[in-house]
């Protein structure tokens, strides 16, 4: 049997009970309407139920943003090893049963449980899975005008960075570098159609979220040139290679040598 981690007037388990065993006894009564839930993931966690902020305990915040960011049900036993990993099988399995409790409240339904398994709810519009969306439309050469238009501020976040879980750091590298290949794309693109101060914005903002990236560097240059500020390609190329020998005792690819050369 699959049971909604939802909010309403009643989310107890109780009324949850009651309202399943009204549901057996009505099958023909029409379903009560659910409100669209927001879950934001990027540069803070915020959720939102029929557009209201709602306010979680962090246990129940982090059990939320681990099942969003796994896109596929997960096995509840390695759902609580992971969250609550310094404790006992017995404890951990009573911490997520009480975290799935408190994400009963708010009014929406938002994770789905069976004895088993997890899963985030199907209605939950995810700020990240939007992301990962767009950039794979801009690495593919599929995005379209309003791509280019929610690019900058989905892919220029950090994935919940006040968070210190060790579970979160491979999903926000995994994010980071997918995004930074995604800005990177969105401001070649950008420079094809002439787009040269959105390319900039593009640029800047990979240059920004990863100083010692080289192919950011080359990107930016790239837009400077196509502007025909042959000075400020000149002053980022110098300010790559302070960086590259600075802190990483290395010196600039043979590729962002040849940009200045042409």
């Amino acid at each position: 049997m699959l049971v909604s981690a939802t909010c309403g007037p009643d989310a107890s388990p109780a009324g949850a009970v009651e309202r399943m065993s009204s549901l057996a006894q009505a099958p023909q009564s029409r379903s009560a309407p659910v409100a669209p839930a927001t879950l934001s993931l990027l540069d803070a966690f915020e959720l939102r139920c029929g557009g209201e902020p709602v306010s979680l305990p962090l246990s129940a915040q982090r059990l939320l943003a681990f099942v969003a960011l796994h896109e596929r049900p997960l096995l509840r036993v390695y759902v609580a090893g992971t969250l609550w990993i310094d404790a006992s099988d017995e404890r951990a399995g009573a911490s997520l049963r009480s975290s799935l409790w408190r994400l009963n409240r708010p009014g929406h339904a938002l994770v789905e449980a069976t004895s088993t398994h997890l899963r985030l709810a199907p209605g939950v519009d995810v700020d990240v899975h939007r992301a990962f969306r767009l950039a794979r439309r801009l690495l593919d050469g599929s995005a379209g005008g309003k791509d280019l238009d929610a690019a900058p501020d989905l892919l220029g976040g950090e994935l919940l960075p006040d968070w210190y879980d060790d579970w979160l750091l491979f999903e926000r590298e995994r994010f980071r570098q997918v995004s930074l290949h995604a800005l990177e794309a969105l401001s070649e693109l950008l420079v094809r159609g002439g787009q040269l101060a959105r390319a900039l914005e593009a640029a800047l903002s990979a240059v920004r979220a990863e100083p010692l990236r080289e192919s950011a560097h080359r990107a930016l240059i790239r837009v400077h040139l196509a502007e025909g500020n042959r000075g400020e390609a000149q002053r980022q190329y110098e300010l790559c290679r302070r960086l590259l020998c600075e802190r990483l005792d290395t010196a600039p690819s043979p590729q962002l040598e040849a940009l200045l050369e042409r």
